[in-house]
């Protein structure tokens, strides 16, 4: 199959801060290592520097303040709509930090990934550095991140792929950051990909992954 023939999915990127988990994929995408066209990013704040990646790709962006609503779900109905106008059909949640209520036309299709092995190390207020300081407290000898499909709570949805990565006794938060974003870098455009080939399918809470042949997705 071509690159012109294979299935692409059309995605909106949410961030809120820097925007490294975008520019993997943007790179990834202009190289065509992944089947996936970026329609649209939207940030959580003017000030993400993510913004300027999307930018120097000529990708359309939005920013969306959740101080503009009163509500979480007007919140979401803000983000989903400008997801609509684009045509968009997956939402891909990257370093995104606000609760989103998910519209009914997009259960299934919202992504998210999280610097940890999940449920360990999750929920509200555990993102970034804050992850990777309480998994060094804790003595855990094995973190990693984690893929999961989102729902209406922090980090709570059904998971698509993990992938471990060791602890080090003389790792600190900023050297384990870097070691997991390497992991995450590898494993969010591996999962893109299953989903693309209709690989990935969500009954449930349970998710599973076809190692063959051309599968139904969740909603594909």
């Amino acid at each position: 199959m071509t690159n012109a023939t294979r299935p692409r999915l059309r995605l909106a990127v949410l961030i809120s801060g820097s925007g490294r988990t975008l520019k993997n994929l943007i790179d990834l995408a202009g190289a065509e290592k992944i089947p996936i066209d970026i329609d649209l990013v939207i940030s959580s704040s003017a000030k993400a520097g993510g913004l300027q990646y999307a930018e120097q790709a000529g990708i359309p962006t939005k920013v969306v303040a959740r101080t503009q609503f009163s509500s979480d779900a007007e919140y979401g109905n803000a983000i989903f709509s400008a997801c609509r106008t684009a045509k968009a059909n997956w939402v891909v949640m990257a370093g995104f930090l606000k609760l989103v209520p998910v519209a009914d036309d997009f259960v299934g299709r919202v992504l998210n990934i999280h610097p940890s092995l999940i449920p360990s190390f999750c929920g509200p207020g555990m993102y970034g550095h804050r992850v990777h300081q309480g998994v060094l407290d804790r003595g855990a000898k094995v973190t990693g991140c984690t893929i999961h499909f989102v729902d209406n709570q922090y980090d709570a949805g059904p998971i698509i792929w993990q992938q471990p990565v060791p602890v080090f006794d003389d790792d600190t938060a900023d050297s384990l950051a870097d070691r997991v974003l390497e992991a995450e870098k590898e494993a969010y455009p591996h999962v893109l990909k299953l989903l693309a080939a209709g690989k990935i399918k969500l009954e449930g809470r349970r998710v599973t992954i076809s190692t063959r042949g051309r599968a139904g997705s969740s909603k594909n």
